[in-house]
Formats: structure tokens, C-alpha cells, sequence
């Protein structure tokens, strides 16, 4: 081959060389070059913002919560606690007054102890029949378990529930006091009514002001919710 042909070859060569590397920078240039493209590896690697939402949350923040017993539930309370409820043979309650010696009883505080050989649960508060008033004494709610309605006692434990008796309103006397067990259903009884002797006096001075505490393992906090009035 002759030198003249194969300088006529080289320079095909080269054109044909130029032109594809022209093309291919014209197709480069055409190509996005943010990352924002859908062709961009990296915009598969970003957590969305869907993805980064919901699935974060427990699958636990929509249910319910079941360690909450419910009143008029078989009084397991949904913790393992099994204790039957206290009957009137289980525990023995006094009542204490809380004005010092020689003063107007206006608080009392009631002691339940349990005095069986097993636990036992002592529903909500105590339903306190004040010699032959016309009802019961009414309940404190603030000072309810909001957890749950029960308070359970080991043999020997006991529970508390503290009682205010007047305010500026007129008033009548009760001689005697007695006690009834609420069961699991609120409102109901079980058992029989305990005969609870006065806390050291012959009668005692109430009115429509009188309440009374939901049990609780801590006396100062019955006493909390009653001495305040």
C-alpha cells in the first residue's frame, strides 16, 4: 500500500473518530446532571418522606391498653392478680380520729387488715352507714385509682380510707357506724355490713358535708384528700 493511500485512510479514521466522540458529548450534555432525576441512583437511596411517617410509630399507639382493669371485671385486673375480694371474714377495721384529744371529730381514718391467710382485693371505697341516715356516705373521687379499682391486701397488709364529717352546714348525730365491702360490679356489696366502733366517743357530728376516700395502701394519702377541708 502506497503512502498516499494510507494517509487517506488515517484521515477517515480520525473523522470517523471525531464524530462519535462529538456525538457522545452531545448526548452527555442532553443527560440530566442534578440528582433529582429519576435516573439518579442516589434519589433511591433517600428515605421519602412516606417512608419516614407512619411506620415510625409503635404498632402498640393504637391499641388499647389492657393492664387497666375495668369495674365489674372478674377482679383479676389483667396484671395476674387473682385475689378474690375481701369479705367481712377477712378483715377486721377500726376507725381513728385524726382532731387530736378532746377536740370535735371531724376526720376520721379507717384501717382495714387483713387477717386471713390469703390476698384478697378491696374494691373502690368503703360504704359507710352512718347510724340511720338515709344514705350512704358519698365518695371523694378525685381520690380514686384511675388505674385501677382495687387494692390488694397480703395477709396482715392493710388498706386505708380517710372520712370527713362537717362543714358550715346544719347537723344531725349518729351513735353508730358500719362499714359494707364493695364487690367487682360498682356500687354492689359483698358480704356483710362490719359494726366499726366509734373512734373514742359517744356520737359523732356530721352533715351533707360528710365523704369518704377510695382505699389505699397509704394512709397520708387518704388523709391528704380530707384534712385540707
Amino acid at each position: 500500500m502506497n503512502a498516499a493511500v494510507r494517509k487517506s485512510l488515517h484521515w477517515k479514521a480520525c473523522v470517523f473518530g471525531a464524530a462519535t466522540l462529538a456525538a457522545l458529548l452531545a448526548s452527555t450534555a442532553c443527560s440530566p446532571i442534578s440528582g433529582d432525576g429519576p435516573g439518579d441512583p442516589k434519589s433511591s437511596d433517600r428515605p421519602s418522606a412516606t417512608n419516614t411517617a407512619g411506620p415510625t410509630s409503635s404498632p402498640e399507639s393504637g391499641q388499647t391498653p389492657t393492664a387497666k382493669p375495668s369495674p365489674g371485671s372478674s377482679g383479676t385486673g389483667g396484671n395476674g392478680n387473682a385475689a378474690a375480694t375481701c369479705t367481712e371474714a377477712d378483715l377486721s377495721i377500726s376507725a381513728t380520729s385524726e382532731d387530736g384529744k378532746g377536740k370535735l371529730v371531724r376526720h376520721i381514718l379507717f384501717t382495714a387488715t387483713n387477717k386471713s391467710d390469703k390476698k384478697c382485693n378491696v374494691y373502690r371505697y368503703p360504704h359507710v352507714q352512718l347510724d340511720d341516715a338515709r344514705a350512704l356516705v358519698p365518695e371523694i373521687k378525685d381520690s380514686a385509682n384511675p388505674n385501677e379499682p382495687f387494692t390488694t391486701l397480703a395477709p396482715g397488709e392493710k388498706a386505708y380510707a380517710a372520712m370527713v364529717l362537717t362543714g358550715p352546714m346544719d347537723e344531725a348525730e349518729a351513735r353508730a357506724m358500719t362499714v359494707a365491702l364493695q364487690d367487682v360490679k360498682a356500687g354492689s356489696n359483698v358480704g356483710k355490713p362490719i359494726d366499726v366502733p366509734l373512734p373514742g366517743v359517744d356520737k359523732l357530728i356530721w352533715n351533707d358535708y360528710v365523704r369518704v376516700t377510695h382505699w389505699t395502701t397509704a394512709s397520708g394519702l387518704a388523709l391528704r384528700f380530707v384534712m385540707k377541708s
